[in-house]
């Protein structure tokens, strides 16, 4: 037998009296009386993790983390601008300058080129992740990221600035293509979930220090208050562009670009505790092999066609869909507006609504990093389903304590006022725990490698487009609708949750390999529920069970 084919072993059958018989292939026996039998969604990996166990905090572990660590600076840059300009339009001096107001059409231009620069560098960032490599794409990313920072930070005029944004946002969707396929790509299959979902986690590793520095540089009496917040974006970019020197490329891009030694090493030292016939590692390379093209659409820049033209295709963009449109749409989208709302809510001082904008991300990432930890044994469609639903319900009480504000004038009563601030910061707790980790673990390993880049790059054009109409309607909604256009993503999230009830396909503890199969079945959420039964024996050895 190879190094790379794993060794199978079936259990006959399973009899009331919970004896088992294990055929080892020679028609040989044992009795397994007392062992445990569990449901696992896949036999094959359950026993590869249960019998090759990493080293957690061995040498080439830490570089692994690191790596991760990288791809997560990624996601910084892109949460530091979720805080950074509902805090800038507040200060005295960004309003001197350039005399915007904070809602209506000009502070709609300012927020939505950011999203229009994403959309139009997402096509290219597929291109470049696919043809050059998972590294050379983040690279890229964070030095166009650093030449919108210059232009913004500069400027003296709205044209300018806008002009900064797009080339920001083109930068951060270059990144945001290339981070997330690196971190699925190079995790081991369990740890998956929780690799992934710290990626994303980056967003409030953005978005805290951007809320903490602009809560600082408020202070400041000059156009160094908006300034300062401005440069500092560049600070995660340098991290990632001097670090990608120093981490190992995908080996999923190294399979599919003809490179299999490469990759057959990195499975080794980073998976296989440095063992060539480790069955993790084994499992890993037979199912790169069946499933990886050398020849796939990531060759043919222009050919997005099997995401939209086969049943696989559709159903894997389904979940893209969903995620990337739910994900952006579910009431999250009034944190840009976080300092108008707290002064709907009665915060009129501009150092409390900043204040108040930091404590909410904080809390926030409180939630999302709780959901970190458990991504990896907690269902993903479950999850969704019911976290959606409580998001419609705490936005309901937020939208109704508003109604009541609304109605008292310039008396407001201040338990209300505190129990609609409760609300909101609940429901932004609850949107972090259900869908922050799963807005990079959904799309990267809905997709299989060759059509990875491609479709990130298609949800990172859906997450834009979601997020033109949030900056670009935002202002004019909360400035013509106050409290009422809450009550838009109250309905929304009731329906988002019956749809990821009805379509969710239940990815967590597959490889990604293993979800072809699942995708190819007529109906893959059903497909996706379906367990395989194993028997732990009193030793950890596991083996299948096989029903007559």
């Amino acid at each position: 037998m190879s190094a790379i084919e794993p060794e199978k072993e079936t259990i006959a059958h399973l009899d009331s009296t919970e004896n088992y018989a294990v055929h080892k292939g020679h028609g040989d026996t044992a009795n397994l009386s007392g062992a445990q039998l569990k449901e696992v969604y896949n036999a094959e990996l359950y026993a590869a993790v249960n019998e090759s166990k990493i080293e957690k905090w061995s040498r080439t572990s830490m570089h692994l983390y690191f790596s991760i660590f990288i791809a997560f600076c990624c996601a910084c840059a892109n949460g530091y601008d979720g805080s950074l300009m509902t805090a800038i339009l507040a200060m005295p001096h960004f309003q001197d300058t350039f005399n915007s107001g904070t809602t209506g059409i000009q502070v709609s231009v300012i927020f939505s080129l950011y999203t229009v620069g994403s959309m139009v560098g997402a096509p290219f960032a597929a291109v470049l992740s696919d043809r050059y490599g998972r590294r050379k794409g983040m690279f890229v990313g964070g030095g166009t990221i650093i030449l919108g920072m210059i232009i913004a930070a500069t400027s003296k005029h709205i044209a300018q600035l806008v002009v900064g944004r797009f080339v920001l946002g083109f930068g951060i969707a270059i990144m945001t293509v290339a981070a997330p396929a690196y971190s699925i790509e190079i995790a081991p299959p369990h740890w998956r979930g929780r690799c992934t979902g710290f990626y994303n986690c980056g967003w409030f590793g953005g978005s805290i220090p951007a809320a903490a520095i602009t809560f600082g540089t408020n202070n400041i009496n000059s156009n160094l208050s908006w300034q300062l917040p401005l440069i500092f974006q560049a600070f995660a970019c340098i991290i990632v562009m001097g670090a990608v020197f120093f981490i190992p490329e995908s080996p999923r891009y190294l399979m599919a670009n003809g490179r299999e030694e490469e990759a057959i090493d990195f499975l080794v030292k980073y998976h296989g505790n440095g063992q060539r016939d480790n069955k993790l590692v084994a499992l890993e390379v037979m199912e790169m092999k069946e499933n990886i093209s050398q020849d796939g659409i990531d060759k043919r820049w222009w050919d997005y066609r099997p995401l939209f033209f086969t049943h696989n295709g559709r159903w894997r963009m389904a979940q893209v869909l969903m995620i990337s449109i739910f994900g952006q749409f579910s009431g999250n989208g009034l944190g840009y507006f976080n300092t108008v709302i707290y002064a709907n809510l009665g915060v009129t001082s501009v150092s409390a609504q900043l204040g108040y904008n930091l404590l909410n991300s904080v809390v926030s990432a409180v939630g999302a990093l709780s959901a970190v930890s458990l991504t990896d044994r907690m269902p993903r469609r479950k999850v969704l389903v019911l976290g959606t639903f409580a998001c419609a319900c705490f936005l309901a009480i937020n939208a109704g304590l508003s109604k009541a504000l609304s109605e008292q004038g310039e008396n407001i009563s201040t338990s209300i006022a505190q129990g609609a601030l409760a609300a909101y910061f609940l429901f932004n707790v609850m949107f972090s725990f259900t869908y922050t980790p799963l807005q990079g673990v959904i799309p990267a390993e809905a997709l299989e490698t060759t059509m990875r880049a491609k479709g990130l790059a298609a949800s990172g054009i859906i997450v834009s487009a979601i997020g033109f109409i949030n900056q670009f309607a935002g202002p004019v909604a909360l400035q013509n609708m106050g409290y009422k256009y809450i009550w838009i993503f109250v309905g929304w999230d009731i329906v988002e949750s019956g749809l990821w009830y009805i379509f969710g396909v239940e990815s967590q503890g597959r490889t990604l390999e293993q979800l072809e199969w699942v995708y190819n079945q007529k109906y893959p959420v059903k497909a996706s529920l379906k367990a395989d039964k194993v028997v732990v024996q009193a030793d950890g050895h596991v083996s299948e069970v096989v029903m007559p």
